[in-house]
């Protein structure tokens, strides 16, 4: 079961849902970056639960301590460590759960992998794991920052309520992260509902990633769009991913989804910031289909380990919509790729 992702940037979570407590450790951090604990702590709060009635209200402080890698408020360039306690599992809340496949998580597959029984609050294959990857994505934005370049996020639709609007301020003031101020109402009044049924709705997260300077990314396997992709699909409950316009593409002819070039930049901007796996210098936009929580309260029908039928309600404290909190996650990877692939061919500017 591997845990790390990237190149040079190298990124590795632990951790378990109900475990001791979950973390990070990131190598390849130049020496010389100022690192305050408390930028990092700001992305963690954004990730958190108990932060409003629209998330799980699983009260976890998410307080990060950085083990190593740090003198003087600077990095040494040696690997950076980073714990989260968990101090909010209720591991009782899955008692009648230990030997019994939870519809539309992993419980059943990392049976089939591992030999292991489902494990409290999903384990490893828990949301809770992304803590890790939100600290590991705060230091890659110190990088980036550097060089003016942002990544950004918010919930661009939930269930069929779909802004048209982009204001980023108004989504960091929302619960939902909504964008669009004249759909926030209705997006809060779909999810009430889901809430009041025992269900739960999946929507739509834009990232935009903006500074980043053409070049980046790699022609062949390693295509900027192929990793962006495979750091959003890494992200649990994100069943789909598309770049600029997508599959809107499909639609359209060759003369309408073409980027037309002129002297002072592009005329249009459906590749999405990438052309042949390479960085245009445009802004990058992806967008990740995110399915409902899988953990309601109606009934389902599943097996348990002995192949039995059961019916089973998820108890315990769950999201009834997801799509608030994987925002800071997919901003996160999004920036451990950017900051990977900018390392790998460019060399950063020594901090004075």
């Amino acid at each position: 079961m591997t845990s790390t992702f990237g190149n040079i940037f190298r990124v590795t979570t632990f951790g378990e849902s109900h475990g001791h407590s979950v973390g990070v450790v990131i190598d390849g951090i130049p020496p010389g970056i100022p690192l305050d604990l408390a930028i990092i702590q700001r992305d963690l709060d954004r990730r958190r639960p108990g932060t409003s009635r629209f998330v799980s209200p699983r009260n976890e402080s998410d307080s990060a301590e950085i083990l190593s890698g740090l003198a003087d408020g600077k990095t040494l360039g040696s690997p950076v460590a980073i714990v989260v306690r968990n101090t909010q599992a209720r591991s009782k809340d899955y008692d009648d759960l230990r030997n019994v496949f939870r519809p539309g998580h992993a419980d059943y597959t990392y049976f089939a992998k591992y030999g292991v029984s489902p494990q409290p609050g999903g384990g490893r294959s828990s949301g809770r794991e992304t803590v890790g990857r939100v600290a590991a994505g705060a230091i890659a934005r110190l990088l980036l920052a550097r060089f003016g370049v942002s990544v950004r996020g918010y919930v661009k639709s939930l269930s069929t309520v779909e802004g048209t609007r982009i204001d980023l301020d108004f989504a960091e003031t929302h619960p939902l992260r909504c964008a669009d101020p004249e759909v926030a109402l209705s997006m809060e009044e779909v999810v009430k509902t889901a809430q009041r049924d025992g269900d739960s709705v999946g929507g739509v997260v834009e990232i935009i990633i903006r500074g980043a300077p053409s070049g980046l990314g790699a022609p062949v396997f390693d295509k900027l769009d192929a990793i962006l992709g495979a750091a959003f699909f890494s992200i649990g409950g994100v069943k789909g991913v598309e770049f600029g316009s997508g599959f809107s593409l499909s639609k359209m002819m060759g003369s309408q989804s073409n980027d037309p070039i002129l002297p002072d930049g592009f005329a249009s901007n459906h590749a999405g910031g990438i052309l042949g796996g390479i960085s245009t210098g445009q802004d990058i936009i992806a967008r990740l289909a995110v399915k409902p929580t899988p953990s309601i309260s109606k009934t389902q029908q599943t097996i348990d380990m002995d192949k039995r039928v059961r019916s089973i309600s998820v108890r315990g404290r769950h999201d009834p919509c997801i799509c608030p909190r994987i925002v800071p996650v997919a901003e996160a990877m999004a920036a451990i790729v950017i900051a990977d692939a900018w390392l790998s061919q460019k060399t950063l500017v020594r901090p004075e």
